[in-house]
């Protein structure tokens, strides 16, 4: 198993060390999100896979750490971290935000001759899509709040601790501050192949932005549309962990 330095440690998390694994799973959060909300598919996927999950600075066990609100900054802190982690084949997951950020580390990879070998997006539209409209980091804490529960992707407990929403609003801002302003470079393409994962009802990806990603590779790509909203996966994890295991499968029988 490939050991963690200190910087490592910071934004790396190994719930279900798999030192034997072929492969290994990036798995990159959403807006708001944490390293452990990836903790049900290291358990499921380990020993086969080594599972690493991505923690962003400013939440959780990294909450004193200044949050960064930039999309292309996240993904140059991450990539030398993430770049020793190759030393088996990568597969990348991202949902949300996650899926912008897992683009832009694999564009970072393939720029200098790497990469993983698949790229799954899940829940975000195109990199070459963007809405005018979105202004969510730009409202007060009620408005925040307020879009978080229309996507019904948080426990409806944590909203009515105030303690708990107090810590978790500056994560919030400054990562939909990072992916609302977030603009892909043009022509952006990279070589892997792309997966795409959508809810059927998912108000912040339509069917036709999702297609869109098929631009962003030159190489295969699959759209996969589950039944469900923005967190779709929250109800169909089963569903979501067996396209993952097909692939992860795969994968372990060629090495």
């Amino acid at each position: 198993m490939t050991a963690l330095d200190a910087k490592a440690g910071l934004w790396c998390r190994r719930y279900h060390p798999a030192p034997q694994a072929a492969n290994r799973l990036i798995c990159f959060p959403h807006a708001g999100g944490s390293a452990s909300f990836y903790f049900p598919v290291s358990a499921q996927l380990s020993p086969g896979t080594d599972v690493v999950a991505v923690q962003y600075p400013g939440r959780q066990d990294r909450r004193s750490e200044p949050c960064i609100d930039d999309i292309r900054q996240l993904a140059d802190e991450l990539y030398p971290v993430l770049r020793p982690l190759a030393d088996r084949p990568l597969t990348f997951f991202g949902h949300s935000m996650g899926a912008v950020i897992a683009f832009e580390v694999a564009r970072r990879f393939e720029r200098d001759g790497e990469g993983p070998v698949h790229l799954f997006a899940s829940g975000r539209r195109a990199p070459s899509r963007y809405r005018e409209d979105e202004d969510v980091h730009t409202r007060d804490d009620d408005g925040i709040l307020a879009e978080i529960r229309s996507l019904n992707g948080t426990d409806a407990q944590v909203f009515a601790d105030d303690e708990i929403m107090r810590m978790v609003l500056p994560a919030l801002r400054s990562d939909y501050k990072a992916v609302e302003t977030y603009r892909s470079e043009p022509g952006a393409v990279l070589r892997c192949p792309i997966t795409v994962l959508t809810g059927d009802a998912d108000p912040k990806t339509s069917m036709d932005e999702a297609r869109d990603w098929q631009a962003h590779t030159s190489g295969a790509f699959d759209l996969k549309v589950f039944q469900g909203g923005h967190f779709y996966l929250g109800s169909r994890p089963g569903e979501v962990l067996k396209v993952l295991s097909v692939h992860l499968d795969a994968l372990a029988a060629k090495a």
